[in-house]
């Protein structure tokens, strides 16, 4: 693969693959669609941080699906933050959301080190959720929170829940592209395809896959001028890397005043009733893009 490859733009997860090796991975760039997710809260740094994670995480993780659906990835604790949740769908749809309390983040945010996934949740679970859609029951797997990042609870899920030897490498900061600070995230993952009669052994090439793969830096991950196809060629290139057809990523919500309609519409009309503020309207803000709608009782009544 050249150096002088074309730049995968932001906001795109792509597979790749070491050349004669049983290693494979995927590598996402988050732009646009990571700076509305996270900017459509006033998030706290730390948990925007561990929000954006989470959703590299799933954008890596569901970009294997073999069918249409989505991958939930979710954890929560008895922390300063009580649940953070992204999910992908195989269209490359990402939203995700945080719940947290303010007081506590603050409080957990006071040392020097920014605080990392152990800390925000407390103990816990770390959850992955496979929806193939209502007609196929979901596959979950749940382990426990183990290790500060989130990287490291997903690599201890594959290790129990999928015995897959993985690696992970997330990053989220904010940069200047042009319009002031702007939020970014990326992410890699690598995994160790298992040995079989034809490959023979392939612990050697996993334990020289994942020597190149430490030297990644958070900031290679994130920097805008450098291309994915250029990052594969300076961990890879001693091997050879492989890149596959990358898949577009963006920012979309499942809401809709629709889906909002009919859960008001289930219930009784003195709870709606009650649900009414001195505007006359009833008001409800998806948690997720934090867009409100409002509607008034009376166009309900026939729900």
């Amino acid at each position: 693969m050249s150096q002088n490859a074309l730049p995968i733009p932001d906001d795109v997860v792509g597979p790749f693959q070491i050349e004669d090796a049983a290693v494979r991975g995927r590598l996402v760039r988050l732009g646009p669609a990571i700076d509305e997710i996270l900017a459509a809260h006033a998030y706290p740094e730390p948990v925007a941080n561990l929000l954006g994670e989470t959703c590299a995480l799933a954008a890596l993780v569901g970009s294997a699906l073999k069918f249409e659906g989505r991958l939930i990835v979710q954890a929560q604790g008895e922390g300063p933050v009580r649940y953070v949740v992204a999910d992908y769908d195989t269209a490359g749809h990402l939203r995700g959301y945080c719940r947290f309390d303010p007081d506590a983040v603050a409080e957990a945010s006071q040392g020097f080190v920014r605080p990392g996934a152990r800390t925000l949740l407390g103990g816990g679970v770390f959850i992955m959720t496979v929806d193939q859609g209502p007609d196929m029951d979901r596959y979950q797997g749940v382990t426990a929170i183990e290790g500060e990042t989130l990287a490291l609870c997903a690599e201890q899920y594959f290790a129990q829940s999928e015995q897959t030897p993985t690696r992970v490498r997330l990053a989220v900061g904010q940069a200047d592209v042009g319009e002031g600070l702007r939020w970014r995230a990326g992410g890699m993952l690598i995994q160790n395809v298992a040995e079989d009669q034809a490959r023979g052994s392939t612990e050697e090439a996993w334990t020289r896959s994942q020597a190149f793969f430490e030297t990644i830096g958070e900031d290679e991950l994130l920097d805008p001028t450098i291309s994915g196809q250029t990052l594969l060629f300076r961990l890879f290139h001693e091997d050879g890397v492989r890149v596959f057809e990358d898949q577009a990523l963006s920012a979309v919500c499942r809401c809709s005043e629709e889906r909002i309609r009919g859960v008001l519409a289930s219930f009784e009309a003195q709870e709606r009733a009650d649900m009414v503020e001195p505007d006359g309207h009833i008001h409800v803000t998806c948690e997720y893009c934090a867009k409100t709608y409002r509607m008034t009782p009376e166009s309900l009544a026939g729900g």
